[in-house]
């Protein structure tokens, strides 16, 4: 007797009439407070604190910590950023009524793909993984729960929580509602910089619910793809997802400051949005994991934040306000650091970095996404999903 196809999992959690309302209606909420919001906020620093702070110290701000001080007791930055706190935490709750109603569904579902797994991927769990403190005591994003807690047996519900949420997250920005986002603009990048780049073995760093490394698969569908995270209820969730699309990935539960991989593993190790969330220390291991498992002739590449070195005094300052109010306290730190130092302390050699500014695929004309990662035009650094800033090198 042939077995039913195996649902897709992203298609259970449907939500009620009321419930996609409230989800429109805080993807607004966000918008209103990043784009509109936060276009009165600099425009408060243009005509008001920026000349009182050059009045009063003779010159224009330097530094991020010129601006906080002054920005923070403004009308319009309590207001920016209440909107954008209370508006992050809605975000996930306006998705959680129908996880909660249609968990079971999606657990067995889960399950079956475990079992089945009719596209050939694998999902490797382990129990006694240790989870970092960083995750473990912290909601990151303000995300209840986080990556890796698990409510029942089996659970997928961190998994949907993050897929759901983002959706919401994203929702209301002009720049990422055509699609892209890190994976598929990384993926599209190699494809058009590097045409004789043809990775046997791609290995995705901190992958939640394989959302960005899907696009490898599809981009690359010879090779063998890989997703680590330390959440078993996200890696479920994922693996559940490729099998029921036909992707073929291999999830396992890993930290990645030390897996389990042989030296010399993989052709391409990347990583999307996760550098930021992670302890200096940790960071650096990881860079020092990613030199050891590469094959010679192989590509590390990271889509990040940009360094404060890149950005105008403004842009430090704002993105610096999830490090104290998204549960992201490496997040500054991160982005104080040099790329390039951080590479080559790991072992890679100084010829051989890369640092690229590429648009977010989709967004933008083909052609000027093409020639962005041909070198012929540069990106802009562009907020809210416009353009990415990647690094890494070659080993």
């Amino acid at each position: 007797m042939t077995q039913a196809a195996l649902d897709d999992i992203d298609t259970i959690a449907v939500p009620t009439a009321n419930e996609l309302a409230r989800q429109k209606f805080v993807s607004q909420l966000r918008k209103a407070a990043l784009v509109d919001m936060g276009g009165a906020m600099k425009r408060t620093y243009e005509t008001e604190v920026a000349p009182a702070f050059e009045k009063a110290h003779g010159h224009k701000p330097a530094h991020a910590r010129d601006i906080s001080g002054a920005m923070e007791e403004q009308a319009v930055y309590k207001f920016f950023s209440s909107l954008r706190y209370n508006a992050q935490e809605m975000v996930w709750e306006s998705v959680r009524p129908q996880i909660e109603r249609h968990l079971p569904e999606m657990i067995d579902i889960a399950g079956r793909a475990a079992s089945e797994s009719p596209a050939g991927g694998t999902l490797r769990l382990d129990p006694e993984l240790k989870i970092p403190r960083y995750v473990s005591e912290l909601d990151v994003h303000l995300m209840p729960g986080c990556f890796h807690s698990e409510h029942v047996a089996h659970d997928v519900a961190q998994g949907a929580m993050y897929t759901y949420g983002v959706g919401v997250f994203y929702g209301g920005l002009r720049m990422m509602t055509k699609g892209g986002g890190p994976g598929a603009s990384i993926a599209q990048f190699l494809k058009y910089a590097y045409p004789d780049f043809k990775p046997a073995k791609i290995l995705d760093l901190a992958c939640t619910a394989g959302a960005n490394t899907f696009p490898y698969v599809d981009a690359f569908p010879d090779a063998e793809v890989h997703g680590v995270d330390v959440g078993a209820p996200v890696l479920r969730y994922g693996h559940a997802r490729a099998e029921a699309t036909g992707r073929k990935v291999h999830f396992s539960q890993q930290n990645a400051e030390s897996l389990d991989f042989p030296d010399n593993s993989f052709d391409f190790v990347t990583s999307s949005f996760f550098l930021h969330e992670i302890p200096l220390k940790t960071m650096q291991a990881m860079f020092r994991e990613c030199m050891r498992v590469l094959r010679p002739g192989g590509l590390m590449l990271h889509f990040e934040l940009p360094p404060a070195a890149i950005v105008d005094p403004y842009y430090d300052f704002y993105l610096d306000w999830d490090t104290h109010n998204n549960n992201e306290p490496s997040y500054a730190k991160f982005r104080a650091q040099k790329p390039d130092a951080l590479v080559r302390e790991a072992g890679f050699a100084p010829a051989n970095y890369i640092q690229k500014q590429i648009y977010n695929w989709g967004t933008f004309p083909d052609e000027t996404f093409i020639a962005c990662a041909r070198g012929e035009i540069e990106a802009p650094i562009i907020a809210n999903g416009g353009s990415w800033f990647t690094f890494g090198a070659w080993k």
